[in-house]
């Protein structure tokens, strides 16, 4: 309990500090900890470097005041200690794989990072068990290993609407564990009867029918949304899965989502089958 305090004192000394100089030397001195076991405790309590935290931090608020901050984006970022517009563009690139005019434009949901909890709470969510009727779905493989980086790309070149011919679909989010390579292969279309533009590109997915949970993430907004829809999948991996009396089943797993809806929840859908006891 002592490490816990002490790192979220750090996390408070980092938070007070996002627009100033920060030295790792300067955290761990603050909170009485030597460089070696401060950058030890943090990586494991938070799961991020205090360099990673604090660059994903720095990015995230940036992002908050794009959208209510009339200035430059250049100006944020410097409020925010990128010395050029290069540095910037070069960290927001890297983090999100688009560019920060990609994302003014599109105004799509990204991954950011909230000050980190050290005690979260989890609500139970709501499920419910389904036989889904079979479907296919026209989508795009991602050139990803992280999937939001892959959605960033789909809803920013508007590939959705590619897809669609203009209209506006409901996208689903495809993966499916590959055994063989040891890797989640992860795709983003639309539903093959949705599918009236441009295919290039594409794979037909047949999700087949079956017995599915069905969850509802919780109410988000777009700061946090992508964060709560990954709160959701661990709650549904290590919370609601060891307690129910359903296991996964190997298919298709789904997100269900609709960007310009700007609802910021998502629908998803978990293949299951009942316990062997």
């Amino acid at each position: 309990m002592e490490s816990l305090g002490t790192i979220g004192k750090a996390i408070d000394y980092i938070e007070e500090n996002l627009k100033n100089d920060i030295s790792i030397g300067q955290v761990a001195s603050a909170i009485g900890y030597s460089e070696y076991h401060f950058l030890r405790m943090f990586k494991k309590l938070v799961g991020l470097t205090p360099a990673s935290y604090i660059r994903k931090r720095r990015i995230s608020e940036i992002v908050a005041r794009m959208e209510t901050d009339g200035r430059s984006i250049c100006d944020i970022a410097f409020e925010y200690g990128f010395n050029s517009k290069e540095n910037f563009i070069r960290a927001f690139k890297a983090e999100h794989r688009i560019l920060p005019t990609e994302y003014r434009r599109t105004k799509n949901s990204l991954l950011l990072y909230g000050k980190f909890e050290l005690f979260p709470t989890d609500s139970e969510l709501m499920c419910d068990i389904i036989d889904l009727d079979p479907f296919e779905v026209v989508a795009f493989p991602s050139d990803e290993e992280f999937p939001p980086n892959f959605w960033n790309k789909y809803n920013a070149r508007g590939l959705s609407k590619l897809l669609s011919g203009g209209a506006c679909a409901v996208d689903y989010g495809v993966c499916l564990w590959n055994a063989e390579e040891e890797r989640l292969d992860y795709w983003i279309g639309i539903p093959e009867r949705d599918a009236k533009g441009d295919k290039s590109g594409t794979v037909r997915l047949e999700i087949s029918s079956g017995l599915y949970a069905v969850f509802k993430t919780p109410a988000a907004t777009h700061f946090d949304f992508i964060k709560t829809v990954r709160r959701t999948w661990e709650y549904i991996k290590n919370v609601w899965l060891p307690k129910s009396r359903f296991e996964r089943r190997l298919d298709y797993e789904l997100e269900c989502y609709v960007e310009e809806s700007r609802q910021f929840s998502e629908t998803i859908y978990v293949p299951v089958k009942i316990k062997e006891k």
